[in-house]
């Protein structure tokens, strides 16, 4: 091999590992990249007795749109020690006049598991998405976002959070 030919395989190589490299530290996932332009099932995984749809997303499509109110929709943890486990109940009301049913939650890192009620929310009734962050192998200043799905007229509602993680 020519040192020509050397010096490009080695410059796309580096390229290339320096791209996965920021991709893992920004706390984008290839769930979060497959969740942006819809395609496919990405890095999707099934929690307790959920199963994966073909499409999420037929249940709500023929249902009457609603609103969606949450309290707040970022949160500070604060520092935490790597780790440790953190939650945060997002507490929401449906503020329209049908049914409000929250068709999938999805995080955009591994280490963030949100959980959300499977049944209709009646007008006016409460509820909350509680998100759990682990910490473990996560030092430094880490924010993460969850994409909540419905029958809201927003087609999707961004739910997040930071904190600022210090090594054991």
């Amino acid at each position: 091999m020519n040192q020509q030919l050397k010096t490009i395989l080695l410059t796309v190589l580096t390229l290339s590992l320096f791209t996965i490299a920021l991709v893992e530290l920004s706390g984008v996932s290839s769930t979060a990249l497959f969740n942006k332009y819809e395609i496919g099932q990405g890095g999707s995984h099934v929690h307790d007795n959920e199963m994966i749809l073909e499409d999420p997303d037929a249940k709500i499509k023929d249902m009457p749109r609603t609103s969606i109110s949450f309290d707040d929709t970022k949160h500070d943890f604060g520092e935490i020690t790597e780790g440790e486990k953190v939650k945060h109940a997002y507490h929401f009301t449906n503020s329209g006049k049908h049914p409000l049913l929250i068709s999938r939650a999805i995080a955009s890192c591994g280490c963030t598991v949100p959980s959300y009620p499977k049944e209709p929310i009646p007008p006016g009734g409460e509820g909350e998405i509680m998100v759990e962050f682990n910490s473990t192998n996560r030092v430094g200043t880490q924010r993460k976002n969850v994409l909540v799905y419905s029958n809201a007229q927003e087609e999707s509602i961004s739910i997040g959070f930071i904190v600022d993680v210090k090594e054991k």
